[in-house]
């Protein structure tokens, strides 16, 4: 009974879930994003690769490093050079280059020159401490490290048909299968660092192999129980359980099983990677019940621990979650990878239900917590993405732990793949990003072309090519800022109350060549408050149009910021800049100030400061530390 059920709930989700359009057949020619992608591929992904040449990352799988020999492999250099090359894969699908395809082809050459002949591929690992293999899951990154290497390849292969390092990760992942599991002489072990599952998924999709989808399953549901392995796996290191820096498995999300968990906990990115791969196995296999445990954790993080930015994790001690509606500003983690993570478990989430509030969110995440972690040019990185800062945080070039810069260079040109999502009867729009696509509904080929100057005007034009008469839903996501909205198909209204389904606006009939769709987002400036709970920002106010948060930096606004006022009646313009920082749209209103100049020395008085005008300027949140350093605000004080 139970095989026939999951058998039915199978076929359900391969016919009734919505399928991401490949960034292959997605062309994003627009003014906001198109100019990002192209200075990931000239600066970005070279300036990566120079330091991953530089720092010995590279180097380490030549496994000539001896012992007092400089440039010590580390446990997880492998899964910066694997993001590396995911990144050059996807750059390559979308623009050829013989200079990158050829340090692809020797990046590869070299990586699996390092295998062993069991299939492991782990530098640190085989030269360092060859006697630590497999030895301390908790802590030593093998297994992330490997699932980046398997989604590395799974890229190069899907997007050059090349299967040199596609065949070195399936040995791998064959090596895995056969370590891990419930079996005789097998470790019931899995990975401290999530990554491993999602990736094993992944490998499933392009081989077909049931056994890595099986082992992906088996990493989600050993994960937590009784008796805890990590435990078991200190003790036979001949260490204390209990002499672990952050005391608690729910650093890493193994505290209960995955099913009982109710709350976001721990570090950060663990926790996105994990619910990734719980979402993708729950498509894969039918199983409601990750599918249930994953709307319950979102629900939770949305309501009570996600900052306005989208950023997500509070704390640098665990590099995530502390407690509900602790959201400090200026001691704000919210890592990068952190909010790349909550775009991948977005777009997941938006697979089995299409509900505008994942698309919201990884909306909401994408033009703020992920590409403020970038800087203009290229060639610097936040690791830490703060909403309040004194002047002395900046973005830098590189970081021991490279993680956010290598994972922001494979999102961006991948960036396609979550813009549109078809299935045999549905067309969902999700993102509003100028491009084409080419796509299928069913069996029927169509294109479609999208214009717009999102995220600065709200105006989007949709025009469907097609060979002939073809019946289907189309669905348009309303975003959730928006407070007005219409839809008109072929010049004639829409009601949009009529047809609004868990906030797309979903449109069934008989397209035909030529279509066309326009819909217009009212986008005035907003003022945001954040609940009463979160005593950091009680009394104050950001400011949001459209999808973008809005910051005040000291370059637009001399004087300490935190004696800034916004009040409640001030009168708030936007208007667009063309030369500020490549074109944003800029806030401006009303404030008022206390001045410090009329204080003659005093540090306390009887009488009130006397509070003067001040024009305030904001920028988007994604733009700060592109100039001179400064003081940074994104919640003002209001009266």
């Amino acid at each position: 009974m139970t095989s026939n059920l999951l058998a039915s709930q199978v076929t359900f989700a391969q016919e009734s879930y919505l399928r991401p359009v490949p960034f292959t057949q997605v062309n994003i020619d627009d003014v906001f994003w198109k100019p990002r992608i192209d200075k990931n591929r000239l600066h970005t992904l070279p300036h990566s690769y120079h330091l991953l040449q530089t720092t010995g990352r590279l180097a380490a799988f030549r496994l000539d490093w001896e012992p007092g020999k400089g440039g010590e492999p580390h446990i997880f250099w492998d899964s910066d050079v694997a993001k590396w090359l995911e990144a050059a894969s996807y750059s390559l699908a979308n623009v050829p280059d013989t200079e990158l395809e050829a340090q692809v082809d020797e990046a590869i050459a070299l990586i699996t020159s390092a295998q062993q002949p069991d299939g492991y591929l782990n530098p640190h690992f085989t030269i360092v401490e060859p006697e630590m293999r497999w030895k301390n899951l908790r802590d030593n990154h093998e297994l992330y490290g490997a699932g980046h290497m398997i989604e590395a390849a799974v890229a190069h292969f899907q997007t050059t048909g090349k299967r040199t390092l596609l065949d070195a990760m399936c040995r791998y992942a064959d090596h895995i299968a056969a370590t891990f599991g419930t079996g005789p002489g097998q470790l019931r072990g899995y990975d401290g660092h999530q990554e491993i599952e999602l990736a094993l998924v992944k490998l499933y999709e392009v081989t077909g192999e049931k056994r890595y989808l099986q082992v992906a399953a088996y990493f989600v549901n050993e994960r937590g129980r009784s008796p805890h392995y990590f435990d078991e796996e200190a003790v036979r290191r001949g260490d204390n359980p209990r002499d672990f820096q952050h005391q608690t498995y729910e650093y890493n999300q193994s505290h209960v099983p995955v099913r009982e968990q109710k709350e976001v906990v721990g570090h950060a990115v663990r926790a996105m990677y994990l619910y990734s791969a719980m979402i993708d196995l729950a498509r894969e296999t039918g199983d409601g019940t990750l599918l249930e445990a994953c709307h319950t954790l979102w629900d939770h993080l949305c309501r009570t621990r996600m900052y306005v930015t989208g950023g997500i994790g509070t704390s640098r001690h665990n590099e995530g979650f502390t407690a509900d509606y602790d959201l400090p500003n200026e001691t704000a983690y919210a890592e990068t990878c952190a909010a790349i993570g909550l775009v991948m478990w977005s777009q997941r989430m938006l697979r089995l239900d299409c509900d505008s509030r994942y698309a919201d969110v990884m909306e909401h995440a994408l033009y703020n917590g992920v590409i403020s972690g970038v800087s203009q040019d290229g060639t610097l990185f936040f690791y830490e993405n703060p909403l309040a800062s004194t002047g002395q945080h900046h973005r830098q070039p590189w970081y021991d732990v490279s993680c956010c810069p290598t994972n922001i260079v494979r999102l961006l040109p991948s960036l396609g793949q979550y813009i549109y999502a078809t299935n045999k009867e549905t067309l969902a729009v999700h993102l509003y990003i100028q491009s084409e696509a080419r796509v299928y509904v069913g069996e029927q080929e169509l294109t479609l072309r999208q214009q717009t100057n999102y995220p600065w005007e709200g105006a989007i034009a949709l025009r469907l090519q097609m060979n002939a008469p073809t019946a289907f839903r189309l669905k348009l996501r309303i975003p959730g800022w928006s407070r007005q909205s219409t839809i008109k198909v072929n010049g004639e209204d829409i009601d949009l109350n009529a047809c609004l389904e868990q906030g797309y606006a979903t449109i069934g009939r008989v397209w035909n060549d030529g279509d066309e769709i326009q819909l217009d987002f009212a986008m005035p400036v907003e003022r945001v408050y954040a609940h009463p709970a979160i005593s950091f920002d009680v009394g104050r106010v950001a400011l949001q149009r459209g999808p973008l948060i809005y910051c005040l930096e000291s370059a637009d606004n001399p004087g300490a910021l935190e004696n800034m006022f916004l009040p409640m009646d001030a009168e708030i313009e936007a208007s667009y800049d063309p030369q500020f920082l490549g074109g944003a749209v800029i806030i401006q209103g009303k404030a008022l100030r206390y001045e410090e100049d009329d204080w003659a020395g005093q540090l306390y008085r009887t009488t009130p400061p006397h509070p003067v005008s001040h024009t305030m300027r904001a920028i988007p949140y994604y733009l700060w530390d592109n100039r001179e350093p400064g003081e940074l605000r994104v919640w003002l004080k209001s009266c």
